[in-house]
């Protein structure tokens, strides 16, 4: 898949289910809005999150374009403040380092312990666990929705996974062999999002959407690589720009249970 039409179908998916949300939200029948109250007070929201990311810095060189997908929860202020916590899955498929290569033939094949070839897979796997502040700047002082600027920070981790062929066995890519070969790298990741936040008057459609970058001050955590036969001590600087996008439940705070609706 090219980059171009790689971005172009993660906007579309974005915007996609922003539409939905939006229209799901004016088509509610008239009981509903006849039944619609307030919706200021403390919120607190659980996040179902989804992301397009494109690496920049050390980790193109690395990996290409990835996706991830993850939960958190925020916790919104009377006042529109935001605090909150979220944890990312990152996985992807375009893998530039071939770690595997010095365990390759002349002719580019892998053979397994019985001779046979083996069709070995390398993918890419990462988690992010950030906590974040921000606030939300109203557009309209009648609706609570508007742009949505948060700044967080936490742990970042990368690997390259190596998918063994379910038939064929590698000797060299059993186990705790792989370790040598998967270029572990965590550390420290800095997070900024901007974007639009939409919390509904009927509090049935919730969502965000924006630009999140993130930077993170990563080092390869193995002792030792198989493939080059030394160790990697230097550090990194592992950059990632991409689409955020959440859906939100929301909980409203201070409610008798009457008065409580999500």
């Amino acid at each position: 898949m090219t980059s171009n039409n790689y971005w172009l179908k993660s906007i579309a998916a974005l915007l996609l289910i922003s539409g939905i949300a939006v229209t799901a939200s004016a088509q509610l029948p008239r009981y509903y809005q006849q039944q619609a109250k307030n919706n200021e007070g403390n919120i607190m929201t659980a996040n179902i999150l989804f992301g397009g990311h494109l690496p920049l810095a050390d980790l193109s060189d690395r990996f290409g374009n990835h996706l991830s997908a993850g939960l958190g929860l925020d916790y919104i202020t009377q006042k529109d403040w935001v605090m909150g916590v979220h944890g990312y899955f990152y996985f992807g498929t375009d893998v530039k380092e071939d770690v595997i290569a010095s365990v390759k033939g002349s002719d580019g094949l892998i053979f397994g312990g019985i001779g046979d070839i083996a069709t070995v897979e390398l993918r890419q796997r990462g988690i992010q666990l950030e906590a974040h502040v921000g606030k939300i700047f109203r557009l309209d002082d009648k609706k609570r929705s508007g742009i949505r600027a948060t700044l967080g920070g936490g742990f970042y981790q990368h690997k390259i996974r190596i998918q063994d062929d379910p038939v064929v066995s590698v000797p060299q890519l059993n186990s705790n062999y792989k370790k040598g070969y998967d270029r572990l790298s965590n550390g420290l990741g800095l997070t900024q999002f901007i974007g639009y936040q939409h919390l509904g008057n009927l509090r049935r459609a919730n969502f965000i959407i924006g630009i999140e970058i993130t930077e993170a001050f990563t080092q390869n955590r193995r002792s030792f690589n198989f493939d080059t036969r030394s160790a990697d001590t230097s550090s990194r600087f592992d950059l990632v720009i991409g689409i955020r996008a959440a859906w939100q439940l929301p909980f409203y705070l201070g409610e008798t249970a009457e008065d409580i609706r999500y």
